[in-house]
């Protein structure tokens, strides 16, 4: 297990492959199947586990355990159940012949699984559907896709991005301008730049270089995608940006989407399933929480049913609403995204700095101002505090006393609500005080479980 593993599904601590394959052809022979066994069992193994499990299944009954569930099961279940019991890459492989063959192409597939992959996956998908299906992946794509989209989509599939530990600090300014006259600065679109670029440079080089981006363009870059280029190209290029910058985000959004409305995009809503459950699945939750302000575990379980609906919560691994009331968890994810800075060749990796010209007195009445009178200007109040380091919000904590007499976090405290108010409360405090902060709301919980007053209503489990 990878040190910075952030996924759900673990390995099982007293594994027998030979027992549970047993166990999973008890449950589908006879009249029949025993769902419940089979979910129960292939949700507790993690996929390395489960392809021990197809290996002895076949030695013991000379049978293929997938062809067997197949037969067993049907629907959205026997989908989902079939995906975890294969290897990551063939999975991956199989969604990706599924979106191309037949009579149009699922170019929403195409893009979510090669603008989110990394480069070993990458290449463990090319090898797995070369092996699956005798075919090198590259000309599948290329014969079903067209124009800039198709160029981008065969840069990813080469897998060459630079490491993440990879910064060209003097080529930070000079892509960033690169791009902007690419795009912004000229009439049409050097859509080859943006490919060159976008597909090749490193995940942390591409945040520096979007920052810088932002400054020269005086909007985001995705503002900037939007705007020069369109169709499947646009979705791809978008995607990757967001897949730069955080991709728990980003299947925290695809997630949303799958869900939200009438109707359900099962195929979607599997496959991120599936695919993120022993990567990021921890991180992916708390990004939905702090996104749409409800649990990613209610939102399945409000939009599905049956073992369908037991298994995809089982991968989903809990509730984070029930911990929503001890735990801020949008203070927290903000704090960690806007402020935690890692030492690689860069010495600054954070996405927010202090703000040039800084003047904590305007700051401070301009926040007095945006809370006095009937109503908050909430946006004034973002705008602020978003865009200034810690130590600048200190300054201003500290002149909002002097200047007004009033404490201010308590004018926040008092005219903001619900998670804007954790969220901004959050950034307001030092490090040490946040830190402080949620050891007491963690010793409270200890305190609350240990003492049995927790009412049913509160059961965190």
């Amino acid at each position: 297990m990878g040190k910075g593993f952030r996924g759900t599904i673990v390995d099982h601590p007293d594994f027998d492959a030979g027992s549970d394959a047993e166990a999973l052809y008890n449950a589908m022979k006879g009249f029949g199947s025993d769902k419940d066994a089979i979910l129960d069992l292939i949700t507790s193994r993690s996929n390395a586990q489960r392809q021990e499990i197809r290996t002895a299944y076949k030695s013991q009954y000379g049978k293929d355990l997938i062809d067997d569930l197949k037969y067993e099961l049907t629907g959205k279940f026997e989908r989902l159940i079939v995906g975890l019991m294969r290897p990551p890459a063939y999975h991956d492989a199989k969604e990706i012949k599924d979106a191309i063959k037949g009579a149009g192409t699922d170019e929403k597939c195409l893009i979510e699984i090669l603008a989110s992959r990394t480069n070993e996956q990458i290449h463990n998908l090319v090898a797995a559907y070369k092996d699956a299906y005798g075919r090198d992946i590259e000309e599948s794509i290329i014969g079903d896709t067209s124009g800039h989209f198709r160029k981008m989509l065969v840069v990813l599939l080469q897998g060459t991005r630079e490491e993440d530990d990879v910064v060209s600090e003097d080529l930070v300014e000079q892509d960033a301008q690169d791009l902007y006259d690419a795009g912004e600065a000229q009439w049409g679109t050097d859509e080859a730049k943006f490919i060159m670029l976008l597909g090749n440079r490193s995940v942390t080089h591409l945040q520096l270089v979007f920052d810088e981006y932002h400054k020269i363009a005086e909007k985001s870059i995705e503002d900037s995608i939007k705007s020069e280029l369109s169709g499947d190209f646009e979705r791809l290029m978008l995607a990757v940006v967001q897949c730069i910058w955080s991709k728990p985000m980003f299947f925290a959004r695809r997630l949303y989407k799958s869900m939200k409305g009438l109707g359900t995009a099962d195929n979607t809503l599997i496959r991120i399933m599936v695919s993120r459950a022993e990567i990021d699945m921890l991180d992916i939750r708390e990004c939905f929480r702090l996104r749409y302000e409800k649990s990613l575990y209610n939102m399945i379980q409000d939009d599905t049913s049956g073992e369908y609906k037991r298994t995809l919560l089982k991968l989903c691994g809990g509730d984070d609403d029930m911990a929503g009331e001890f735990f801020p968890e949008a203070a927290q994810i903000a704090y960690k995204m806007w402020e935690i800075s890692a030492t690689t060749k860069v010495q600054l990796r954070g996405t927010l700095r202090p703000y040039q010209n800084f003047d904590p007195a305007s700051d401070a009445q301009a926040l007095r101002k945006a809370m006095k009178g009937f109503g908050t200007d909430e946006e004034t109040i973002i705008d602020i505090v978003a865009n200034r380091s810690n130590e600048q919000r200190q300054e201003i904590r500290q002149t909002f006393k002097s200047l007004l007499g009033r404490d201010l976090m308590a004018d926040l405290k008092s005219e903001l609500s619900k998670n804007l108010q954790r969220l901004i409360l959050g950034l307001m405090m030092t490090p040490a005080e946040f830190d402080a902060k949620m050891m007491k709301k963690a010793m409270e919980v200890h305190r609350i479980i240990c003492d049995g007053t927790m009412e049913p209503s509160q059961n965190l489990i």
